[in-house]
């Protein structure tokens, strides 16, 4: 081959590379700069939402899980898992001798409710501290759950619970994890005993509020129930 007509070939090949580089790099930076900006104003919507929400003369939640709570929220109604504008925030980080459960209307930005809720008997004593997907463990799952149907069974009038995490929650309905009353959720059970009541797994609640929470909650709505562990966020496939 000539050598000057494969001097331009080279030239040409390279004058190529280099532009298909310049613009996968543009690219990636393009994307990286979208991203850098919409994580920044997905937050502060977040913040706003915290900032102006109307709690009732109720306790605000903590910002971090109610954070991961409505990321969640979003996720799971642009997917059409929840279709109602309420959220239930459980923390489980918290002491179970405070009034670690609330019911917001995201709609209008409102605490409805502010109650003590049990965890279970094997999750911990006054503090939760370890849980399960398992049968037969009595303890409390994790995660994003829907509400579902309100029924009487053995506790009386209860919701059922669908988890939506593969290995953290999904074996809450055949586990029979429902929300229901129980009389060991109570300001006179914490004053006799140091501590909240526990169920067998269920987020139990006060009797005087179940009526109120359960049919505001259910038929389709968003359940969260939170604790900081690293585990549960590497396992969890619904927030990213």
């Amino acid at each position: 081959m000539n050598y000057k007509i494969f001097s331009v070939i080279l030239s040409l090949l390279f004058s190529l590379t280099s532009s298909k580089s310049n613009f996968l790099t543009t690219r990636n930076n393009h994307q990286n700069k979208v991203a850098c900006v919409l994580k920044p104003n997905f937050d502060s919507k977040i913040g706003m939402i915290y900032n102006t929400l109307n709690c009732n003369q109720f306790d605000l939640p903590n910002l971090r899980s109610f954070s991961e709570a409505l990321k969640g929220f979003y996720l799971l109604k642009e997917k059409g898992l929840i279709q109602k504008d309420i959220l239930t925030l459980i923390d489980f980080s918290m002491s179970s001798n405070t009034k670690r459960l609330w019911v917001i209307d995201l709609s209008t930005n409102t605490i409805l409710y502010n109650s003590l809720v049990a965890h279970g008997r094997n999750t911990g004593q006054e503090f939760a501290s370890s849980f399960s997907n398992a049968d037969r463990s009595f303890k409390s799952s994790l995660g994003f759950y829907a509400t579902g149907e309100i029924y009487s069974g053995k506790h009386g009038m209860s919701l059922r619970l669908d988890g939506l995490e593969k290995g953290i929650n999904n074996n809450a309905r055949a586990r029979g994890v429902v929300m229901h009353a129980a009389n060991y959720v109570s300001s006179s059970f914490i004053k006799n005993n140091k501590r909240l009541g526990r169920s067998q797994g269920c987020p139990a609640i006060p009797e005087e509020l179940l009526k109120g929470i359960i049919n505001t909650i259910k038929d389709k709505s968003c359940l969260f129930i939170y604790f900081p562990s690293e585990n549960l966020k590497t396992a969890s496939e619904l927030i990213t």
